[in-house]
């Protein structure tokens, strides 16, 4: 694992580049203007910056994706679980519902994350 732990304007930046990658610099410039209100400069910048943490590669002006957004979301995810919670899933999931119900589609849908990651009991 790299280092994917990211702020919230490369996180926003990395989003626009996950849904239009791979792009040549000129058009992720265009496109951060009008999705983020960024300058030209501002946008170099963190393609440089995300270039050095690993994320993404720019190599003839043309910027690509080195690591998927699953990816960067599972990393950012345990580490917050692990921060916040000790590492443990039920505190989380408990808190992140905080007293509300589940749709029954939710639920079925939680037990079957369950069953699919869950170690068989021997």
């Amino acid at each position: 694992m790299g280092d994917w732990k990211l702020c919230d304007s490369e996180y926003r930046f990395m989003c626009v580049v996950w849904d239009h990658a791979p792009l040549p610099s000129g058009e992720l410039v265009a496109l951060c203007e009008q999705i983020l209100g960024w300058k030209k400069s501002t946008t170099y910048t963190m393609v440089k910056k995300l270039a050095q943490k690993g994320l993404l590669k720019n190599e003839d002006a043309q910027i690509t994706v080195l690591v998927p957004r699953a990816a960067v979301q599972a990393e950012e995810s345990t580490a917050f679980v692990e921060r916040t919670f000790g590492g443990s899933l039920p505190a989380f999931l408990a808190a992140f519902l905080g007293g509300r119900k589940l749709k029954g589609e939710e639920a079925e849908a939680l037990r079957r994350l369950i069953d699919d990651y869950g170690e068989e009991e021997k």
